[in-house]
């Protein structure tokens, strides 16, 4: 999945047990999807707290963001209690989600370590990829937006 490309709807589950479809997370405005492959780790609990820590600037653009593993909902429920995250976390043990964005991966680590910037009409403004910098995602996501 790449700029300009359009994304298939979903629906997953959240961290609160609750079915959401991509075009619900998308009534409100531009939605920011992170990947991130696995909850607990030091690299996806950094890269997750960033995307919670910069929640007043994500707002003033009027974006959404959600966070995106294989992990099982209740591993997504304390990952987001544990971190007081202000944003739900999707469920995706099956990977179809991570299937739709091009980041699922075999192995210890289920998914690539990706974030999208989806505009409301479903279309991909930016790919963000990077496996090592955990602040890049939040920081280049929020950037496409504040360019509008």
């Amino acid at each position: 999945m790449d700029a300009g490309d359009i994304v298939d709807d979903f629906t997953a589950t959240t961290d609160r047990g609750e079915t959401v479809t991509l075009a619900e997370l998308l009534e409100d405005g531009p939605l920011v999807v992170f990947f991130y492959p696995k909850a607990f780790t030091g690299g996806c609990t950094a890269e997750a707290c960033h995307f919670r820590d910069l929640a007043a600037e994500f707002a003033a653009v009027g974006a959404t963001r959600v966070g995106v593993s294989r992990d099982p909902v209740d591993v997504q429920r304390s990952f987001a209690e544990e971190h007081d995250f202000d944003y739900p976390l999707l469920a995706d043990p099956d990977g179809t989600v991570s299937e739709i964005f091009g980041t699922k991966r075999m192995g210890p680590l289920w998914s690539r370590r990706h974030t999208f910037v989806v505009d409301t009409d479903r279309t991909v403004l930016k790919a963000i990829r990077s496996e090592s910098d955990m602040e890049t995602h939040a920081d280049e996501a929020l950037a496409v937006l504040q360019r509008g």
